[in-house]
């Protein structure tokens, strides 16, 4: 039984449906279907029933899913365990942010592409909270605070922020010197997330109101430089800004506490070599540069 069928099927499964398992895969949808016809063909039996939204899966279908990912998984470890020390081989889907993203950890996946040429990396940046199970991801790189989840973390490296503001809506509105102010202020956040601060050893939780929101920290940075309000944002987003005086830093006395950057994966005793590699590159990387320009 031919492995990649199996690694096909699972995808399918999971993705539920041709088109999604093929862009996980990195193949064609004919390619997808023609190793599911082979293998349905082997087995004698129906494991996908073809529906407009994709595809479900029959209870022979439900049943056979749960051995072929594990099959694929022992034969993903005897591929590991055999290789030469340093070689990966295989694919790796990583979902990287897209704030500072492409500037910052885009330069390490580039490297660890370079150092083992047999590995297929696929990576998509996006500031959207990706589904790493759902969406068939290795791992994921997020930055921030972490909130409580199944998925297990590895912290690579610090990241530094601070609030900052134009001097055209200081000048407009005052800066904030203490938390209480800082409510009466327009913010630039993403959503509705709560800010913390420090005051001293003590955490500080503030829920600021404002009418600009966005997704992504450089819609944020372009909207704090055109004086909409107060932004809390990480260091190597302003830090250009701040140099060149079109940002300056507010509420010094009240700073956020250290953020993290991690490495995210679903649930399992052991992870993949590769997520261990990339995960020592990232470590060896970013604790002298996330805090930095």
């Amino acid at each position: 039984m031919d492995i990649e069928e199996l690694r096909t099927f699972v995808e399918v499964a999971d993705a539920g449906g041709v088109s999604a398992a093929a862009l996980r895969l990195g193949v064609s949808k004919s390619i997808v279907s023609r190793r599911l016809f082979r293998l349905e063909e082997e087995l004698g039996v129906q494991l996908l029933a073809r529906t407009t939204r994709g595809a479900a899966l029959t209870e022979a279908g439900a049943t056979f899913r749960d051995y072929a990912a594990r099959v694929s998984a022992e034969i993903d470890v005897a591929r590991e365990t055999i290789l030469p020390a340093g070689d990966l081989r295989g694919r790796l889907r990583v979902a990287v942010p897209l704030s500072f993203g492409q500037t910052h950890f885009a330069p390490i996946l580039a490297e660890m592409a370079r150092r083992h040429p047999q590995l297929q990396i696929q990576t998509c940046y996006s500031d959207r909270f990706v589904d790493l199970i759902t969406e068939g991801y290795d791992c994921a790189i997020r930055v921030g605070y972490l909130q409580d989840s199944n998925l297990i973390a590895r912290r690579v490296g610090p990241i530094y922020g601070k609030l900052v503001a134009s001097p055209d809506y200081i000048k407009a509105h005052g800066s904030p010197e203490t938390p209480e102010e800082l409510v009466a202020h327009e913010a630039l956040m993403q959503g509705t997330e709560a800010w913390q601060l420090m005051d001293g050893d003590k955490i500080i939780t503030v829920r600021p109101q404002g009418r600009f929101k966005a997704d992504n920290g450089t819609a944020l940075v372009a909207a704090a430089t055109a004086g909409l309000g107060i932004a809390y944002l990480p260091d190597c987003l302003t830090h250009d800004y701040i140099a060149s005086g079109a940002l300056v830093p507010v509420m010094t006395r009240y700073p956020p506490p250290p953020a993290g950057a991690y490495v995210i994966r679903p649930p399992g005793q052991h992870p993949a070599r590769k997520i261990r590699v990339l995960t020592e590159l990232l470590i060896e990387y970013c604790e002298p540069a996330l805090h930095e320009k």
